[in-house]
């Protein structure tokens, strides 16, 4: 049997890279990590931590306003753009060498360089360096993609966002994805204005329609000009901004232009391809249900694969990866009921079927229900919240959960386990009701909205 340096190598230290290397390390492997960049990846540098950290600083606009309902005098507030981002880049710091640590504690040896295959067991380094490895796991993530048109060199994309200098006055936000409505929904709870475009007729494709719309209507009455059916057709330099024309020839000048247009795979010039690793159009690996490759000695895990571009998913993947090959422990990740949540204000969560998606495989019945929360009857607030249950009709088996309003995420996570289990519309009937709460709702509602057949 042939010797290697590494049994395994990873290439990439974000969330899925991590995950494998540590798990495989701590199985008894031994193990090589390159990272181009830094420890943590995406999503904890310039992806859902810091965003999260912003949307809880978008947050306090809200409470700030609601406050006075409920008996309080509040000065009023002063919002710093330069300290959030300041205490915000302490944090990931943090991180990331939490990350870095929790690594070379478990025994993992570390290289920060750019990594490529040279061939099916052998890794190259920016360095010149060459290491050959039993195991080769690619975990790049993916990249924002900006769209070809006069003048994109003058947006930025998510990756800039976190270390802006200044909060913009005005700003276009493009897309309609998770990164769009969220962004969107900060930078105007911070006091930008804002307008977003996005080409397609509803944001947020993919998600319920009720919940889409419940969202976009939200997103307006907070002050988001929310224009769909619409996208950019150039941006020019003008003095300290830039003059944005919208396909139907009307003209903006803003501070700032936000893509937030998809992400693509990062694999150019790993070497994948000659390797003899299928590559699909948009550049993502192409991966069993082990996350193994055509190449059997090379697998790869997270968005790099596109298979469900969320974190939690790539780390589950890296799990099941390291458990299957160096723990004994052979499983391969299931993909359905992934739970998700989407940071927009007000934040909006979904598992399962679509009411669509559903209708299409047989009878459902649809449960719905709209209401101001409890706090909204002193702050004034009229804002809504959105609950739905999607049902199949004989079997009774709730298929879909999708929520709008305050604690949305959280809700979220535990409605995934009641479907994970398969729980009917019967059980949650059953479930007595923790009141005052929104969360009641979940188990309260009795009359079918719609039944289709």
């Amino acid at each position: 049997m042939a010797d290697f340096d590494f049994d395994l190598f990873v290439i990439g230290g974000g969330s899925g890279g991590v995950r494998a290397a540590r798990v495989a390390a701590e199985a008894g492997a031994k193990v090589g990590l390159a990272e181009e960049y830094r420890y943590g990846g995406t999503c904890v540098i310039r992806g859902c931590v810091p965003k999260k950290l912003l949307v809880h600083a978008g947050g306090f606009a809200d409470a700030f306003a609601d406050a006075a309902g409920f008996g309080w005098s509040v000065e009023p507030p002063r919002f710093d753009w330069a300290a959030l981002i300041a205490a915000k880049d302490a944090e990931i710091a943090r991180l990331e060498a939490a990350y870095h640590d929790r690594l070379r504690r478990a025994g993992v040896q570390l290289f920060r360089a750019r990594a490529t295959l040279s061939d099916a067991h052998g890794v190259r380094l920016a360095t010149g360096a060459g290491y050959s490895a039993r195991h080769i796991l690619v975990a790049t993530g993916a990249r924002p993609s900006v769209p070809d048109l006069p003048g994109a060199e003058h947006g930025i994309t998510s990756n800039e966002m976190f270390g802006l200098a200044a909060l913009p006055r005005r700003m276009i936000v493009v897309g309609g994805g998770y990164v769009a409505c969220e962004f969107a929904g900060i930078m105007n709870a911070l006091g930008t204005r804002v307008i977003q475009l996005y080409r397609g007729e509803q944001i947020l494709r993919g998600f319920d329609d009720d919940l889409r719309s419940h969202v976009a209507d939200a997103m307006r009455e907070r002050g988001v000009v929310l224009e769909v059916g619409r996208d950019l057709a150039g941006i020019e330099k003008a003095g300290h901004g830039l003059t944005v024309r919208v396909d139907n020839g009307e003209t903006h000048v803003v501070d700032q232009v936000l893509f937030a247009t998809g992400r693509v795979p990062n694999t150019a010039g790993l070497g994948l391809e000659a390797l003899g690793v299928g590559i699909a159009a948009n550049g993502a690996v192409a991966v069993d249900r082990w996350s193994q490759t055509a190449v059997p000695s090379i697998y790869a895990v997270g968005d790099v694969t596109d298979r469900f571009a969320l974190t939690p998913v790539a780390i589950a993947e890296a799990q099941a990866f390291a458990e299957t090959v160096f723990a004994g422990r052979p499983r391969p990740v299931d993909h359905r009921l992934v739970p998700t949540a989407v940071f927009t204000r007000p934040e909006a969560a979904a598992v399962g079927l679509t009411e669509a998606e559903a209708a299409a495989r047989g009878a459902v019945e649809s449960y719905d229900t709209r209401f101001r929360p409890l706090a909204g009857a002193l702050s004034g607030r009229a804002e809504r919240m959105l609950m739905k249950l999607v049902v199949d009709r004989d079997t009774r088996r709730v298929l879909g959960v999708h929520l709008v309003g305050p604690g949305a995420a959280e809700l979220i996570q535990l409605a995934a386990v009641a479907l994970r289990i398969g729980a009917t519309k019967d059980d949650f009937d059953a479930t007595i009701a923790v009141h005052p709460t929104a969360a009641e709702e979940l188990v309260t509602l009795r009359a079918p909205a719609r039944i289709t057949s």
